[in-house]
């Protein structure tokens, strides 16, 4: 089991190409976790941790955002560290434009987390960023 990076190391790591020690998610094994940390760096450099709903498909993760200062850090820096159940990922999130995929990510949030998506939806807007969640 991987222990969690300290919150420094995490700071100075997002703001790298690269991280050596960072563990790769096992998304099928993270499929139940209902929320995860988005660890991102703001435009002035200080670090913003946001809780946000995670979904797998096809065995890979996938975030989602509407118009937030977390979701404005990952266009300016898709460099971003995930903190599920006390370890941290140091991932990159790669934007999904193809419609195919947008909309099984759509589904597969609103199975996992069914009346309250559609109503989050409302406040999200109609084309929310989608992140594929890739290792670093």
């Amino acid at each position: 089991m991987s222990r969690p990076v300290p919150l420094a190391i995490v700071c100075v790591a997002l703001s790298l190409p690269a991280a050596a020690q960072s563990p790769r998610p096992d998304w099928d094994a993270l499929a139940d976790v209902e929320t995860v940390e988005v660890l991102t760096l703001d435009a002035d450099g200080d670090l913003r941790e946001t809780t946000v709903w995670l979904a797998v498909v096809d065995g890979q993760g996938f975030l989602r955002t509407g118009s937030t200062t977390w979701g404005e850090n990952v266009v300016r820096d898709p460099e971003i560290g995930v903190r599920v159940d006390g370890v941290d990922y140091l991932l990159r999130a790669d934007f999904i434009e193809d419609e195919g995929l947008r909309e099984r990510v759509e589904r597969a949030f609103r199975e996992k987390y069914g009346w309250q998506d559609s109503f989050i939806g409302f406040f999200r807007g109609d084309e929310p960023l989608i992140m594929h969640l890739l290792s670093r």
